[in-house]
């Protein structure tokens, strides 16, 4: 027999449950990956197809682009994009990261990426580890059509202010080299209220992120609970909704 305080222990139990069913379902949103049409390993449906077995609610396409590449690569990364969402359950993204634009070019080039339809426009940001020019970091954030400023190194707080001012995610990375400034650009990011995000800069297949990994990675740089929730749910729906606000399905 069922006592009541069993039967109150068994309903928390399911709740408890039944959040975790939730939290699981969640799925990971990823909004900085490589194909091979830039220097990732499989193709945009592949990639988009590999993303989907592993859990991720949404995923953008964002190969190396510069001024000359724009037009070709954001063709080929829409039609992908617009197949799988058309068959499979993931939000696939097209957008391009601009790596390594003169600073003074970087926001001519993401206007024209908006234009020529990328919905999401990273920049390649001064990463300790590659020889991005001084000032595209600022540059970034200054430029309206720039959704993420990508692993940018030692991010000074001007940099991080003026990423809060104009609506600008500055993202934590997972990428190997890249990530060895995420504890720093967490903090400033804090002190500035600006919005973070996580994202693989995946170039293989085993770089796609699990959700396990993705809070391990953020705990790593100093996030607390609540903070973790906002990099990995919050931020990542505010962005989409800004998609859509713009017009992408």
């Amino acid at each position: 027999m069922f006592t009541g305080r069993l039967i109150v222990q068994w309903c928390i139990l399911c709740y408890i449950y039944s959040l975790n069913i939730g939290k699981g379902q969640q799925g990971i949103y990823d909004f900085h990956t490589h194909s091979c049409l830039s220097d990732g390993a499989l193709s945009p449906i592949e990639l988009i197809r590999r993303a989907s077995q592993k859990g991720y609610h949404a995923i953008a396409i964002t190969d190396h682009v510069g001024l000359g590449s724009l037009e070709r690569l954001i063709s080929e990364i829409t039609r992908d994009c617009s197949l799988a969402r058309k068959h499979w359950d993931i939000v696939a993204i097209p957008g391009v990261e601009l790596t390594h634009l003169p600073p003074a070019a970087i926001g001519q080039a993401a206007r024209q990426a908006k234009e020529m339809g990328a919905r999401v426009v990273v920049v390649h940001g001064e990463s300790i580890v590659e020889p991005v020019e001084a000032g595209t970091n600022l540059a970034a954030v200054q430029s309206p059509d720039v959704d993420i400023l990508a692993h940018p190194g030692l991010l000074s707080l001007e940099e991080a202010q003026a990423a809060a001012a104009n609506r600008v995610f500055i993202e934590i990375s997972a990428r190997k080299g890249h990530c060895l400034t995420n504890g720093h650009v967490a903090q400033v990011a804090r002190m500035a209220r600006a919005k973070l995000l996580l994202g693989s800069d995946a170039h293989d297949p085993e770089d796609l992120m699990t959700e396990s990994l993705a809070v391990a990675i953020l705990r790593g740089c100093g996030l607390q609970e609540s903070e973790v929730n906002q990099v990995l749910a919050v931020h990542p729906r505010e962005l989409l909704g800004k998609l859509k606000s713009a017009g992408f399905p």
